[in-house]
């Protein structure tokens, strides 16, 4: 049987700024509250403000904790004895996996067989069950659904559920909260639940904040779907931001996106590689590709806000080292 979580019908939009703030409160000691970094050189070569607020220092390693206890934390008795089941390429896999040990909730997880094996890794390691599938024979959606009336399991997607999209804003929140006011925030995009929240979050504490969404080019549903008011879909993207290879916005996000958001830009691989170089090389910090999109919008002049307070979400740090090394054998770095 489908849960009332996954299944309920939501309203044009799901979520509230209400609703990030009671998500904090619930998060309060659960979560680590992540640094703001800054950098001097960072500040010259872009002729701004940066503030990036560093989700790859976040319990699990990216800001999807957030999301999923607060959606975990919200179950009824009877759900939590069932426990829950997901899909992901590995960061809300380790996410759900992490909040179902917090807070005794069986987690099994259906994973790509091309998942990271950092992520494989970590997610078996906080005790999770995890179903491999084959991107190219099914979709997540397909076998989760069917999983799920099997086992009488809920699910709790990644994205697309009102009490994600309100535990992911509260990493923009906090970044409000140290930095003051912004002119402008950088966010990245898969399914939008981040972006989503992120927007709740600075439309509510600086309310002239322009806030963008940033995904690969080459994985650009979220972007077409903004310029055109009509859900767009990818199906297996070739890209190495391997958290942004969502096939579309969701019905719960894409209203968000489109009520709350400025603008949407996509960056090339070669941006990506850049902006995850810059971030180990100078600022000396562990970024996966996806959390790096945000600052390659800003690194490679598709957004450019000369003089302004620039506040750059870092989604995540969990990437296999020796693939890093490999991304950035073709970085030029002259």
């Amino acid at each position: 049987m489908a849960s009332p979580l996954a299944s309920e019908p939501h309203g044009t939009l799901a979520a509230s700024y209400d609703d990030v703030a009671a998500a904090a409160a619930r998060l309060d000691g659960i979560v680590n509250r992540t640094p703001v970094l800054t950098s001097r050189t960072l500040d010259a070569r872009t002729g701004a403000s940066v503030f990036c607020k560093a989700e790859n220092f976040q319990r699990t390693g990216a800001f999807k904790i957030r999301g999923a206890y607060n959606a975990l934390s919200q179950l009824t008795p009877a759900q939590r004895k069932r426990g829950v089941l997901t899909y992901s390429s590995g960061n809300h896999a380790q996410a759900v996996a992490l909040a179902g040990r917090l807070l005794d909730i069986p987690a099994t997880i259906i994973m790509p067989t091309d998942a990271p094996a950092v992520k494989l890794a970590a997610t078996r390691g906080y005790g999770a069950e995890i179903i491999p599938y084959d991107r190219e024979e099914t979709t997540r959606e397909a076998l989760a659904q069917r999983i799920a009336e099997e086992r009488g399991l809920p699910i709790i997607p990644p994205y697309d559920h009102p009490h994600i999209v309100a535990g992911q804003g509260t990493a923009a929140r906090e970044l409000f909260e140290e930095t003051g006011p912004l002119d402008l925030l950088l966010v990245c995009c898969g399914g939008g639940g981040l972006l989503s929240g992120s927007a709740l979050s600075a439309k509510a504490l600086a309310p002239a904040c322009r806030v963008v969404g940033v995904e690969p080019a080459q994985a650009d549903d979220a972007t077409r779907s903004f310029h055109t008011g009509r859900l767009h879909t990818v199906h297996n993207p070739d890209t190495i931001a391997d958290g942004a290879r969502t096939p579309s916005l969701g019905t719960v996000t894409f209203p968000l996106v489109l009520h709350y958001v400025d603008d949407m830009v996509a960056v090339s691989e070669e941006a990506i590689r850049r902006a995850m170089f810059f971030f180990w090389q100078r600022m000396k910090v562990i970024v996966e590709p996806t959390g790096a999109l945000a600052l390659a919008a800003l690194l490679d002049g598709v957004v450019s806000a000369p003089g302004a307070r620039i506040g750059v979400l870092i989604s995540g740090g969990n990437v296999d080292l020796r693939y890093a090394l490999r991304l950035f054998e073709a970085v030029e770095t002259s």
